[in-house]
């Protein structure tokens, strides 16, 4: 695929993904996601060259211009969208298939010193949401959605989606999910806990009344 045909298939993705988008003019111009892919693709051609000091020169740029952080050593399928994109940091050792969607604050990092492959593996079709962590060498499914504001540590399996700090499994190959799921309306077991507790204290509190109103009735009988 020529250099404008792929320029233009990335432009097109924003129009899917992106209500908020107008005309290719307005795209071109001010989509800090898109940005940072164009440029991470000329940093990684001179990455492969070994040429590394201009490789991270033009991240570096992209990166104070764009505020979205990724490294020349990642591989990036096609079709990749970052939403606003705001302190994105995609690692050195990433892959990212086709179809991919990041939002702000996703980081998809390591989590030590170790050498060789040591950032994640995100498939075809993945969502990643709004301030996602996503660390170490580990797989995220194909069409397997990370909830927002989750921490992942643990690969994750085809058509699943995550939430919590660790990250959980609340869905799984298709079980409860609805189509089309949106990333603000994900499971939140959390929550769900929270709301059993105080259905429990609520239930204790009944309990304590009853409890006190026999009492009463048996001072005053006395």
């Amino acid at each position: 695929m020529g250099i404008f045909k792929r320029m233009k298939e990335d432009m097109d993705v924003v129009f899917e993904q992106d209500p908020a988008a107008r005309s290719y003019v307005e795209v071109f111009l001010t989509y800090s996601g898109l940005h940072a892919i164009w440029a991470h693709r000329i940093a990684h051609f001179f990455f492969n060259r070994r040429m590394f000091f201009i490789a991270r020169a033009v991240s570096q740029v992209s990166r104070f211009v764009t505020g979205i952080e990724v490294h020349p050593g990642a591989k990036i399928g096609r079709k990749l969208f970052i939403d606003h994109g705001m302190g994105v940091v995609i690692g050195e050792t990433c892959e990212i298939g086709d179809n991919v969607t990041l939002f702000q604050g996703v980081t998809l990092g390591g989590t030590g010193k170790e050498k060789g492959k040591r950032h994640p593996t995100v498939k075809d079709n993945a969502m990643i949401t709004t301030g996602a962590k996503v660390l170490g060498n580990i797989t995220i499914g194909n069409s397997s959605k990370v909830g927002a504001g989750s921490v992942v540590l643990k690969d994750i399996p085809d058509h699943s989606t995550v939430v919590g700090v660790p990250g959980q499994i609340v869905i799984q190959n298709g079980k409860k999910l609805r189509k089309n799921l949106d990333h603000h309306k994900l499971p939140d077991p959390v929550a769900d806990r929270c709301e059993k507790l105080q259905q429990e204290i609520d239930q204790l509190k009944v309990e304590i009344a009853e409890l006190k109103g026999v009492k009463q009735r048996g001072d005053h009988d006395l």
